[in-house]
């Protein structure tokens, strides 16, 4: 699968509307081009990297509190280093949708993944096998 990072607009289903989970994307516009969602594949979440925290770093015995070390020149972490994501990245969760969708008949077929950010209502094209 090649990975992306392009936003996309998408159009949602209505509850009711589709014999798929309610809310699932139904169409997205990626790149100029509007795709129809065929099958929703798959679902799940992703929360942040809770493994950065606070807790995480008192079992490994860090009492570093922060990523920025303060005795390096260039500032930054090495090896070995824990870096530690901000809280709100840390509570940050993401819906992920595979679905297999197509622009015309189903020789276009597609499978891709959708990210759909709830924090800020965004939508990401993260991966596409064509």
């Amino acid at each position: 699968m090649r990975r992306y990072d392009d936003p996309v607009e998408v159009r949602r289903c209505a509850p009711g509307e589709s014999d798929g989970p309610e809310l699932g994307p139904e169409q997205f516009l990626w790149r100029g081009r509007l795709w129809k969602v065929r099958a929703v594949l798959a679902r799940w979440v992703e929360t942040g990297s809770w493994w950065h925290g606070d807790d995480v770093r008192a079992v490994l015995g860090t009492d570093r509190p922060h990523d920025q070390p303060h005795d390096r020149p260039h500032g930054g972490a090495e090896a070995g280093d824990i870096v530690v994501a901000p809280a709100r990245d840390l509570l940050r969760e993401r819906e992920l949708w595979r679905v297999r969708a197509g622009r015309g008949g189903l020789e276009s077929d597609g499978v891709f993944e959708l990210s759909y950010d709830g924090s800020d209502g965004s939508w990401q094209l993260v991966g596409c096998e064509d």
